[in-house]
């Protein structure tokens, strides 16, 4: 995990380090959380390292078993499906609010990420083109200005991780997800609420299908995430 500046509250740097390790998959889904290599490794102490597996284990990105300690909570396969569900009701009323938020600024940069993923596409760099998914969807739900989503959309999402490349890697996909986004980007360019929150509903609903049909399959990429 990479070190950051410190900032007034060790309790707050540490939960959010350890939630971002979390999120880009540098600590593993099922991995035990030692408090003792926490506490070298976040250079806080044992106290605000049970404090942090606390707060994590309530946002559900952590779970505590009797006697064996804390580990990162492993998602099942319905539960990613129900998450997804979830997100596309909270995702499809940012977009709405992206749409009438958004200003000639906001609308160029999601177009800059647009052209990037399509680069990707092009290039049949799936894995970067997913990253840029995610920047896409992270930048409406911030143009959206809707704090609340914004909140519950990414403890969702960092549960998710161990999924979060297994639906572009199915057959023709790629090419889909791209025009769902470009007609999501587009409805928001034209500051159009109904058609920004279908579009939206519409696009996840088709990863939800799509992680239906991979039931089964290995989610996680192997190799592809490190440790804390």
């Amino acid at each position: 995990m990479t070190s950051r500046p410190r900032t007034s509250d060790p309790s707050d740097e540490a939960y959010e380090r350890l939630r971002q390790g979390i999120m880009r998959g540098e600590v593993s889904p099922g991995q035990r959380l030692v408090e003792a290599d926490l506490v070298e490794a976040l250079g806080v102490s044992r106290a605000v390292v049970r404090t942090t597996l606390t707060r994590l284990t309530h946002a559900g990105l952590v779970e505590k078993e009797p006697n064996r300690g804390a580990r990162v909570r492993t998602v099942s396969e319905e539960e990613a499906i129900e998450i997804t569900q979830a997100r596309s009701v909270l995702e499809a009323l940012a977009a709405r609010h992206a749409a009438e938020r958004a200003t000639a600024t906001d609308v160029a940069g999601l177009r800059t990420i647009l052209g990037e993923m399509k680069t990707m596409l092009a290039a049949q760099d799936l894995l970067g083109y997913s990253e840029g998914n995610s920047r896409l969807h992270a930048k409406i739900i911030a143009i959206s200005q809707h704090q609340t989503v914004q909140r519950l959309v990414a403890n969702l999402r960092a549960q998710m991780v161990r999924f979060q490349y297994r639906t572009i890697l199915v057959p023709g996909r790629g090419k889909e997800s791209f025009a769902e986004h470009k007609k999501l980007v587009e409805a928001i360019a034209a500051h159009d609420g109904d058609a920004a929150e279908a579009a939206m509903r519409n696009h996840l609903l088709h990863v939800t299908e799509s992680l239906v049909r991979t039931k089964g399959s290995r989610p996680d990429g192997a190799g592809l995430f490190g440790r804390i």
